[in-house]
C-alpha cells in the first residue's frame, strides 16, 4: 500500500498588476490594495476634484495617459479610509513599525526608453510592497510577476537600498487610527 504524497501549502494568490500607459500609480493603488479598487477614470475624477478649475490638471499627464502625483494616491487612499504617510528617509529603517503598516508605495526614478533604444532621461515610477501570508512583495507594475522580498528583514533591506540610490520617496499605507496615534514608528 503506497502512502499518499504530503501535501504541500499552495502559494499564496498574490493581486499584481502590470504597466499600461503611465498608469503606474493606479496599478500601485491597487496592488498595494490586493484588489482592483481604482481605474484610470477613477484617478481622472480624483484629478478634477483637486483642480476643479484648472484647464490642464497638474496631477496627471499632458497627454491624458496618467502619471499621477501623490495628491491622487493620498485622495485615493483617504477616500477608502487610509492614510498615506511620507516617511522621512533621515530615520533608521529599525523605526518603521511593519506589522502597524498595510503595505508601501514608493516613487522611485525609472529610465526611459524607446524600444530597445535607452535614453537618458528619468521618469518617475511608483511602485508597491506588501505582506500576503507573512510574505512581503515587491508588487512593480514592470515586474512580469510579483517578486518575493522575504520577512521583515527583507523588505527593510529592500527599502534601504532603494533610499541609498537617492530620489526615492516612500509612503506608509496605514488606517486612519494608526496614522493618527503614530504607531507605525517604534521610537523605543
Amino acid at each position: 500500500m503506497s502512502e499518499a504524497p504530503e501535501a504541500r501549502p499552495s502559494p499564496p494568490s498574490v493581486y499584481h498588476e502590470r504597466q499600461r500607459l503611465e498608469l503606474c500609480a493606479v496599478h500601485a493603488l491597487n496592488n498595494v490594495l490586493q484588489e482592483q479598487l481604482f481605474s484610470q477614470e477613477a484617478a481622472d475624477e480624483i484629478c478634477k476634484r483637486l483642480a476643479p478649475d484648472s484647464r490642464l490638471n497638474p496631477h496627471r499627464s499632458l497627454l491624458g495617459t496618467g502619471n499621477y502625483d501623490v495628491n491622487v494616491i493620498m485622495a485615493a487612499l483617504q477616500g477608502l479610509g487610509l492614510a498615506a504617510v511620507w516617511w522621512d528617509r533621515r530615520r533608521p529603517l529599525s523605526q518603521l513599525a511593519l506589522p502597524q503598516v498595510l503595505g508601501l508605495i514608493l516613487n522611485l526614478p525609472s529610465p526611459v526608453s524607446l524600444g530597445l533604444l535607452s535614453l537618458p532621461l528619468r521618469r518617475r515610477h511608483w511602485v508597491a510592497l506588501r505582506q500576503v501570508d507573512g510574505i512581503y512583495y515587491n508588487l512593480d507594475s514592470k515586474l512580469r510577476a510579483p517578486e518575493a522580498l522575504g520577512d521583515e528583514d527583507g523588505v527593510r533591506t529592500f527599502l534601504a537600498a532603494a533610499l541609498a540610490q537617492g530620489l526615492c520617496e516612500v509612503l506608509l499605507v496605514v488606517t486612519k487610527e494608526v496614522e493618527e496615534a503614530g504607531c507605525w514608528l517604534n521610537t523605543s
